[in-house]
């Protein structure tokens, strides 16, 4: 999700905040909380940094090749400030330290025409504006997976893309099932759909996320309900065919807005495997008038039943993942919390220790900030 959709009073309202304020203060702890994060440092880009002529921001998506020591960095620019794009980059920590990163190379993503994605203003006919969100390094590193939540104005659904890394070639789309395309009162919402992505270890296999619930499960989360499941579909990625679906009950909105009316929103807004048979959650809420609040979470893939075939979600009629409770960001002594949507496994410690290590989406908007975290990751 992109806040500056939101509306400009919104964003009025919302640049009101101060950039570096202090985190929140925790929500009512979640049950079965471990202390499984513990920080290593965070680091903060300056507003409006220039890379090779493109503004550094957007930033949804991130993940590691190990292979070349090199991280991907995808941008949810719609073409708006500078080309769609991605960007390659060095990032560095130790056990207790965390250094910005050294950007190495930005490439804009390119169309089955063979052109850059053109903005809204110049939209080409037959050629979605895409919203990028989700990015993940295919085997070998010489090709990704991203998503595009969709150009539901236009009339394009959310889309899995592979793309070559050397010149931002469309290699494919992978096709989805239909169910994930909007129709009528059915499908996702428009800005709430392909947020979360998951490469398995077997390479085959991708977990998709949408942020929100589908309009026929129910309602989206607020401070006083969770609101409906989010849908959680494994793909293969050679026929595009759905193998499994699970549905993730979200959290409430940890913090009502202190404004008459105002906006509040949590949703899932990134994925990762945890060997092959679980994934980490990242919820990520705003409340205008307040902030973000981060929740990372853990789930088993087996501890939910399958909801591929079921057109709507009620009560009852599945078995929801169960969730444990890795950390909230509130505690873990961070300066500040940013939007933070991008989430991947980078290098080992030594001694064998995993990091995540995190980024924030600052919107293009002066009141956000594009931040990176590295945490270590105790084993639950």
């Amino acid at each position: 999700m992109t806040w500056p959709r939101l509306g400009a009073a919104l964003l009025a309202a919302a640049a009101l905040l101060p950039a570096c304020a202090p985190p929140l203060s925790p929500a009512p702890e979640a049950p079965h909380a471990c202390p499984c994060l513990r920080l290593i440092g965070e680091a903060t880009l300056d507003k409006g940094w220039l890379y090779q002529g493109t503004t550094v921001g957007g930033l949804s998506g991130i993940d590691y090749d190990a292979a070349r020591d090199r991280y991907i960095l995808l941008s949810d620019d719609r073409s708006s400030v500078d080309d769609a794009r991605f960007y390659t980059a060095r990032i560095r920590y130790t056990a207790n330290a965390l250094t910005l990163p050294e950007f190495t190379g930005v490439t804009a993503l390119r169309s089955a025409t063979g052109q850059p994605y053109a903005p809204r203003r110049r939209a080409v006919d037959g050629v979605d504006v895409p919203d990028p969100e989700a990015v993940r390094w295919l085997p070998g590193g010489d090709a990704f997976l991203w998503t595009s939540e969709g150009d539901f104005a236009r009339g394009f659904g959310p889309a899995l893309r592979a793309t070559r890394a050397a010149d931002g070639a469309l290699l494919r789309d992978v096709a989805l099932p239909p169910s994930f395309h909007p129709f009528g009162t059915t499908g996702p919402r428009d800005n709430d759909a392909l947020e979360g992505l998951a490469l398995m270890p077997d390479g085959r296999t991708a977990w998709l996320a949408m942020e929100g619930p589908w309009r026929q499960d129910g309602p989206r989360a607020t401070p006083a309900s969770g609101g409906a499941p989010v849908r959680i579909t494994a793909i293969d990625l050679e026929t595009g065919r759905a193998l499994r679906q699970v549905a993730y009950p979200p959290d409430p909105v940890p913090h009502p807005s202190p404004l008459p009316g105002g906006y509040t929103t949590n949703g899932v807004s990134e994925i990762l495997a945890d060997g092959p048979g679980h994934l980490l959650v990242l919820e990520r809420s705003y409340t205008l008038g307040v902030g973000n609040s981060i929740r990372l979470y853990r789930v088993a893939l087996a501890s939910g039943s399958d909801t591929l075939g079921l057109p709507a979600l009620a009560p009852g009629n599945h078995v929801p993942l169960q969730k444990t409770l890795v950390a909230d960001f509130a505690r873990l002594g961070l300066k500040h919390i940013d939007n933070i949507e991008g989430m991947t496994w980078g290098p080992l410690l030594p001694g064998g220790k995993r990091v995540l290590v995190f980024v924030s989406d600052d919107n293009f908007n002066p009141a956000q900030v594009t931040q990176f975290i590295a945490a270590e990751y105790v084993e639950p």
